[in-house]
């Protein structure tokens, strides 16, 4: 029997990395055991990517193809400043490689990975074929009880979302999209609450992360021993207004009231950085609370294994994949409610805590880090965790990837055939 071949856009796509672009690269790999697969991703991938095909030739009939812009007409990208428009360049300017490749190749399945925004343009071409359309997301909002503690910039940014997302539901380019799709992925249910009301019978709530197949053997269990006393947290992400470090800090500071030695180290960094070292120091705090900045994969995991307890006070999808890596590594997790990925988690090893008014949500936060004082009950959360990360690692998440999709395309064609009689 042979195997369906798919082109596969994926804008982020990188070994040996964590967020969007692990996530492109965990898809690929996982698919790719059922599936012949076309890889769309950036030039600057390559240097990273094709080494690491060379010493995994069980990965070799992946076929990736490259593209950039030279370096001349994209000097005014700098990291993550001008991925937006650079993306929409991209996407708009790589639609003919999609084309010919199809063509070529005979490839009757485009799906559309990384970057999983509804709010933003696929190939045109590749959207008019059996189209898979995520895990996206793009259309959760922060309230403004929330926002209006952010700066200045960070608040109209929550504005202009909040106008863009209103709008979105009735737009015709969005409208497009879904309406083509055959499948479309949602990160979380706000998401698929607001897709078009026609494409929701072909959506389904789906998390784009897993817990890393290798992180719980290789970095230790529960009963890892760190250095230093009291009970110490870990914030992880980049340093955006929306990803509630805010939370964590003044959560931290109310938990300390109870004469527990609670700390706080924040990994990450970001705009919002002088807002929160403002509000440490307000609070007085700045003892207890360590920025240690961006850090290398290396010092990431040593800083999670020396972990009590790992926080993710994310308003929305945010620092998921450093919640599977607590799963993996044995560490409760104390986390908001996203509507997403957060129904994977159980009480067993997880306090999850629904998204309410500001100040009520830091004290659930806080009671829930007092709760986790106790280190018996952190131990056997700890070991529930480790129990679980069996269920949600990258090996069985692949498993519902690819049976999904492959669900996905056989109603599809039962359905193009039904309309053809």
């Amino acid at each position: 029997m042979s195997r369906e071949k798919i082109f596969v856009s994926a804008y982020a796509c990188e070994p040996g990395l964590g967020s969007e672009i692990g996530v492109g690269w965990h898809w690929v790999l996982e698919m790719s055991r059922r599936f012949d697969l076309w890889v769309l991703t950036r030039e600057s991938n390559r240097h990273t990517i094709e080494p690491w095909i060379a010493s995994h030739p069980e990965y070799a009939g992946i076929h990736f193809l490259y593209f950039d812009l030279p370096k001349w007409a994209r000097f005014w990208k700098k990291g993550l400043r001008g991925v937006r428009t650079y993306y929409n360049i991209w996407t708009a300017l790589t639609d003919r490689i999609v084309k010919r490749t199809m063509r070529r190749e005979d490839i009757r399945v485009f799906h559309h990975i990384t970057y999983g925004n509804a709010l933003w343009p696929v190939s045109d071409y590749g959207s008019r074929q059996t189209f898979i359309w995520g895990p996206i997301g793009g259309l959760e909002t922060i309230p403004e009880d929330y926002s209006r503690h952010y700066d200045r910039k960070s608040r109209l940014i929550e504005s202009v979302r909040r106008m863009a997302v209103r709008r979105a539901a009735g737009s015709r380019s969005l409208c497009k999209r879904a309406g083509r799709a055959s499948l479309i992925l949602c990160k979380t249910e706000d998401t698929l609450r607001l897709l078009p009301a026609g494409a929701r019978e072909n959506a389904v709530l789906f998390t784009d992360v897993a817990a890393e197949n290798s992180v719980g053997p290789s970095l230790g269990t529960p009963e890892v021993k760190r250095v230093g006393t009291g009970i110490n947290c870990v914030v992880v992400g980049r340093l955006d207004a929306w990803r509630g470090f805010d939370i964590a800090i003044m959560a931290l500071a109310e938990a300390r009231r109870s004469g527990n030695d609670f700390t706080l180290t924040i990994v990450g960094d970001g705009m919002d950085r002088p807002r929160l070292a403002a509000i440490v120091d307000s609070l007085g705090v700045g003892e207890q609370v360590r920025f240690a900045g961006k850090v290398s994969g290396e010092e990431y995991r040593r800083l999670m294994e020396e972990a009590d307890i790992v926080l993710n006070p994310s308003l929305k999808e945010g620092a998921v994949t450093v919640s599977f890596d607590a799963m993996a590594m044995g560490k409760p997790l104390v986390a908001l409610d996203t509507g997403g990925y957060t129904r994977y988690f159980k009480p067993e090893y997880s306090v999850v805590i629904p998204r309410g008014k500001r100040e009520e949500t830091v004290r659930r936060f806080a009671g829930a880090m007092v709760n986790l004082a106790d280190a018996d009950k952190r131990r056997r959360m700890g070991e529930e965790a480790l129990k679980a990360s069996g269920s949600f690692n990258w090996e069985q998440h692949g498993r519902e990837i690819c049976e999904t999709i492959e669900k996905g395309i056989a109603e599809s064609r039962e359905k193009g055939i039904a309309e053809s009689r």
